[in-house]
C-alpha cells in the first residue's frame, strides 16, 4: 500500500485506464442487451461474469437505470420479432398460430371461466362467526374496539 502513496501519479493512470475500459465494458453491455434482454447471455457475450455485472448495478445507480432500459428496450424488440413470426406463421396458414392469434387478441375467442355453485345464504352467524367478523371490523379500523366507546369531545 505504500508504494501506491509514493506513486500517486502512476495509481491515477491506472485507476483512470481501469475506469475507461470498465465504462467500456458496460456500453458493450448495455449495447448487447438491446439485442438479448437476458442477463445471463448477454454477459457470455460481452466477457462480464453476472457477479460483475449485478455489483456494478449495486454501486452504480446511474448504470442501474441504463441497465433497466436496455433491457426493456431489448425485451420489446424481441416482442415485435415474435410477433413478426406469428404473423408469418398465420399467413403460412399455421392453424396453432391463427388460434393463438384470435384467443389473445379478439374477445369472441378469449378463454373464458365459467363457475356455477349453489348460493347458501346464511340467515344468521354463529357466535364464533360473529366474534370473527367483529374482530375483522374492529381491525379494519371499521367499528369501535369493543368495550370502548367512541369519544366525542
Amino acid at each position: 500500500m505504500g508504494k501506491t502513496h509514493r506513486e500517486g501519479g502512476k495509481e491515477n493512470i491506472m485507476s483512470s485506464s481501469i475506469l475507461k475500459r470498465q465504462r467500456s465494458k458496460k456500453v458493450a453491455l448495455l449495447e448487447e442487451f438491446k439485442k438479448t434482454p437476458v442477463v445471463q447471455v448477454a454477459c457470455q457475450k460481452t466477457g462480464i461474469s453476472r457477479a460483475t455485472y449485478y455489483r456494478w448495478k449495486k454501486e452504480d445507480e446511474v448504470f442501474s437505470k441504463e441497465a433497466d432500459a436496455a433491457l426493456e428496450e431489448g425485451s420489446l424488440f424481441v416482442n415485435d420479432i415474435a410477433e413478426s413470426q406469428l404473423l408469418s406463421a398465420i399467413k403460412e396458414q399455421n392453424m396453432t398460430a391463427i388460434i393463438f392469434w384470435l384467443k389473445h387478441h379478439h374477445k369472441t375467442y378469449a378463454t373464458k371461466v365459467e363457475i356455477t355453485a349453489p348460493i347458501k345464504q346464511i340467515e344468521k352467524l354463529d357466535p364464533d362467526q360473529e366474534k370473527l367478523v367483529r374482530k375483522a371490523l374492529e381491525l379494519a379500523s371499521l367499528i369501535p374496539e369493543e368495550g370502548k366507546g367512541t369519544e366525542n369531545g
